[in-house]
């Protein structure tokens, strides 16, 4: 198993779709099958290769470091907070910076990603270019599309449009060289805006994932992702493990 670059988890956000549970409890702490929605996403990257993350917080940041701490499932786990207001997506990878290296993965702190992620990243330095992202023939299913994709680019990405040619969506993996992040200015604070600049200027390799990814954003989508995670508990999986059970090895509980 080939170890990946350093993976961003971006885990700040207020979670204000989700009600009242959120201003007490820190999204990603979400409760998920009986145990925080971070300890699956964390199990899922050590079975991918993971062994550095970074965890960029904000919105009841220290929870979440207590809870998790400096090492999970044989992961080292580093911290970044947001400033003394939110940073926003981009903001938030600009405040880590520090500690990603040369090249890093990023995804999302509410989103379970069934990818995978060597292969992923493999093919992005392959590929030569400057950024990634992982996208989904979604044609409008899960949420709106905000893709068009081809021939192993993303050609166009905009959030919100409403143009039929965009069949597919960004399904949560990102990855990124380090000086991209000086492509836009200070002043804003969207990674989604860096990622559409890239697509404008050809460097966003696309890679195509097959499976529909999770999601604990809302309390819908909280609940059939709860169902998922007791469904698949005990079943095993191809390399002999069981699909939700635990990382062997190094795993600090």
């Amino acid at each position: 198993m080939s170890t990946l670059p350093t993976v961003c988890i971006l885990a700040g956000g207020l979670g204000t779709r989700l009600g009242n549970a959120a201003a007490t409890t820190p999204k990603a702490l979400t409760e998920v099958a009986g145990e925080p929605f971070l300890f699956h996403q964390l199990r899922l990257l050590a079975r991918h290769g993971a062994r550095n993350v970074v965890l960029c917080v904000g919105h009841l940041g220290g929870q979440i470091e207590a809870e998790i701490g400096s090492s999970r499932f044989g992961v080292d786990i580093r911290y970044s907070y947001d400033g003394p207001r939110l940073d926003g997506t981009l903001g938030a990878l600009r405040r880590a910076r520090p500690l990603l290296g040369d090249r890093f993965l990023v995804l999302y702190g509410d989103t379970y990603l069934r990818v995978d992620y060597e292969m992923f990243s493999a093919a992005w330095v392959k590929s030569g270019l400057s950024a990634g992202m992982t996208v989904l023939h979604n044609q409008g299913h899960w949420d709106r599309s905000n893709v068009i994709y081809a021939d192993g680019r993303v050609v166009r990405y905009e959030k919100g449009a409403d143009d039929p040619m965009m069949e597919w969506i960004d399904y949560g993996l990102g990855a990124l060289r380090s000086e991209v992040l000086d492509l836009v200015g200070l002043d804003e604070h969207d990674l989604g805006v860096l990622y559409g600049e890239l697509a404008l200027q050809s460097q966003l390799f696309g890679f195509e994932a097959a499976e529909r990814f999770f999601e604990i954003g809302t309390p819908a989508a909280l609940a059939e992702t709860r169902e998922y995670f007791v469904a698949i508990r005990g079943r095993p999986r191809h390399d002999g493990g069981s699909e939700a059970g635990s990382v062997q090895g190094g795993m600090n509980e």
